[in-house]
C-alpha cells in the first residue's frame, strides 16, 4: 500500500491549496496537458474531513 501523509492546515491555508492547485490546473488546460492527476488530487483537498468530521467518522465505523 502506498504511503499517505496527513496535514493540519486552518481554514485560510486551505483556500490557498485549493487555489494553487486550481491555478496549476488551469495552467495544463492552456498548455493542452492532461489535468488528471491535478484533478483528483483537488477533489481530494476540497473533499477532505475537518478533524471533527474524522473523529465522528470513526465512531460510527464502531
Amino acid at each position: 500500500m502506498e504511503e499517505k501523509r496527513v496535514i493540519e492546515v486552518d481554514d485560510y491555508q486551505h483556500g490557498l491549496i485549493i487555489n494553487s492547485l486550481n491555478d496549476k490546473r488551469n495552467e495544463l488546460v492552456e498548455l493542452g496537458r492532461d489535468t488528471e492527476f491535478v484533478d483528483e488530487t483537488l477533489i481530494e483537498v476540497m473533499d477532505a474531513p475537518t478533524k471533527n468530521q474524522r473523529k465522528k467518522y470513526r465512531e460510527m465505523e464502531r
